[in-house]
Parts: C-alpha cells; sequence; structure tokens
C-alpha cells in the first residue's frame, strides 16, 4: 500500500473517525513531555548518543513498535517537524507494515532556515494537545 502523507487536520479527522487509528510520536521523550497529541504512544526513533551526546537510530526502534501493535495496524507517525517520521516509515515498510501515515508538518510545523514556520504542524494548527 506504501506510506500516505496526510497533513494534521487529515490526521485528526482520521483519529476521530471510528477506524481505530494508532497515533505513533517518534520524537525524543524530552521532546514528547512538552506536548503530544492525546492518546498518542511515544516511540523514539532517535536517541540521545553515549553520555547524552548528540543522536542517533534507536536500535531498539523496530522491535518495540512490533511488540505494541501489528503491521496491519492504522498508524499516524509523527515527529517535531516531519523529517524522522518519514525515516521511521521506511523503517516500518522494511519491516512489512501495510497501513501507514506520515503526518506532514510534524507537531510543530516545517521552518524556514530562520525558524519561521512555512508549513504548519498539529499544534501550530491549534488542534489538542496535552502534556499527560
Amino acid at each position: 500500500m506504501g506510506v500516505k502523507r496526510i497533513d494534521p487536520d487529515r490526521a485528526n479527522e482520521l483519529m476521530n473517525s471510528d477506524q481505530e487509528y494508532v497515533f505513533l510520536d517518534v520524537r525524543m521523550p524530552e521532546e514528547y513531555s512538552k506536548g503530544h497529541v492525546p492518546n498518542s504512544r511515544n516511540i523514539p526513533v532517535m536517541i540521545r548518543g553515549d553520555g547524552g551526546v548528540g543522536i542517533r537510530m534507536n536500535p531498539d526502534f523496530v522491535d518495540s513498535v512490533n511488540s505494541e501493535m501489528d503491521a496491519d495496524c492504522r498508524i499516524i507517525l509523527c515527529c517535531q517537524k516531519g523529517g524522522r517520521s518519514q525515516k521511521a516509515a521506511d523503517l516500518l515498510t522494511a519491516e512489512g507494515y501495510v497501513n501507514l501515515h506520515d503526518m506532514r508538518g510534524g507537531f510543530i510545523g516545517e521552518t524556514d532556515v530562520l525558524g519561521n514556520v512555512t508549513f504548519p504542524g498539529w499544534s501550530s494548527r491549534g488542534l489538542p494537545t496535552t502534556r499527560r
């Protein structure tokens, strides 16, 4: 089926439908704790490097997703701005996941080199967020 690219408004519609979508936030825990989509799950695709320096791929990402979800589960992927969720989609596609939706703009939105939002994400559109 491939990965479908959707905007945050469509992601919100799907989450509010009766189709049982899972919202998978692939940001690091410290980003997730500052605000996230209600009822989302957090499995980071990237983690801090040794001693907290830099970031690297999470070697347990696919195994963690496999332990919580089936390959035919309907999943909406989200990160901070949109880049890491695409990497997560590539990893999960290779693992056999078939109902993936990559949310463009991530949680805060795509930005230009100056940090200005050029494509609003989930929170910058005023969609529901929580810190719980």
